[in-house]
């Protein structure tokens, strides 16, 4: 286990290379991953593992799921605003 995993929190964001909004997210999720550094960041490609995405039911990207304890807790659709994406996270954290 990360050190950084004291409080079970990953964030995985679903993304392709190709989608634009997936690269307006993935730069937020950058800059809140410095501020949130007890919240571990993960990052899957769509087109690089299809059968997470099915098993997951993803059908839209970008796609964040958050998971606390290896569950996942809830999941944000398509463009969400920084403040929002660190409010709804913060709501897990304590």
């Amino acid at each position: 286990m990360n050190k950084n995993d004291n409080l079970n929190l990953r964030l995985i964001d679903f993304y392709a290379e190709w989608c634009g909004p997936c690269k307006v997210v993935a730069k937020m999720l950058e800059e809140i991953s410095g501020q949130l550094t007890d919240v571990v960041f993960e990052k899957m490609n769509v087109d690089e593992d299809r059968d997470s995405v099915k098993n997951l039911g993803i059908t839209s990207i970008p796609t964040v799921i958050l998971f606390k304890n290896g569950v996942e807790v809830g999941r944000k659709v398509g463009f969400v605003f920084k403040d929002v994406l660190i409010a709804w996270i913060n709501d897990f954290r304590n």
